[in-house]
């Protein structure tokens, strides 16, 4: 279903979660869960994977995630604000170490000129570390934006474990 590079990025990703014992949830928002299938695809990651936070939705981010609503309305569902919140909210609401949070334009549809389509934003917080966030501009079909988001977040996992 993945790609082979990413699988093995994947597969590092777990693989030291499992020996430093520490946990992993995703709050999800342009995936629609992808990230939480990648990492579930590796074998062993029942032991580091927790939960997976599915918030399509803005009322789901703020429902599920307890995104206050003015950040959503004061800096857009696709903001960095936005990612950082779920992200650090996810960690609070699974009791985990580790979580990564995406939300974005996948397209094809969606784009304004200060959003394009391609405009992802993905968050990570350690507990232990500070919170961290990029944003990407990312070129494609949808299903290119979402697996190039799946990948970006993993890189941005291993980079909180260094």
């Amino acid at each position: 279903m993945f790609a082979r590079e990413l699988l093995i990025m994947t597969r590092e990703l777990v693989h030291i979660c499992r020996d430093r014992d520490l946990t992993i949830s995703t709050a999800e928002s342009c995936t629609g869960g992808l990230i939480a299938a990648c990492i579930t695809s590796v074998p062993g990651s029942s032991k580091v994977f927790d939960s997976g936070f599915c918030t399509y939705s803005n009322n789901a981010k703020i429902q599920t995630l307890g995104i206050s609503n003015s950040v959503i309305l004061n800096h857009g569902a696709v903001s960095k604000e936005v990612a950082i919140a779920m992200c650090e909210n996810a960690i609070k609401k699974s009791n985990v170490d580790l979580t990564v949070a995406v939300t974005g334009i996948a397209g094809p549809g969606g784009g304004t000129k200060k959003k394009p389509v391609g405009t992802v934003e993905i968050a990570s917080a350690h507990a232990e570390k500070k919170t961290i966030s990029r944003k990407f501009l990312f070129k494609g079909s949808r299903e290119e934006i979402r697996l190039l988001t799946v990948k970006e977040a993993i890189i941005m996992l291993l980079n909180q474990l260094k």
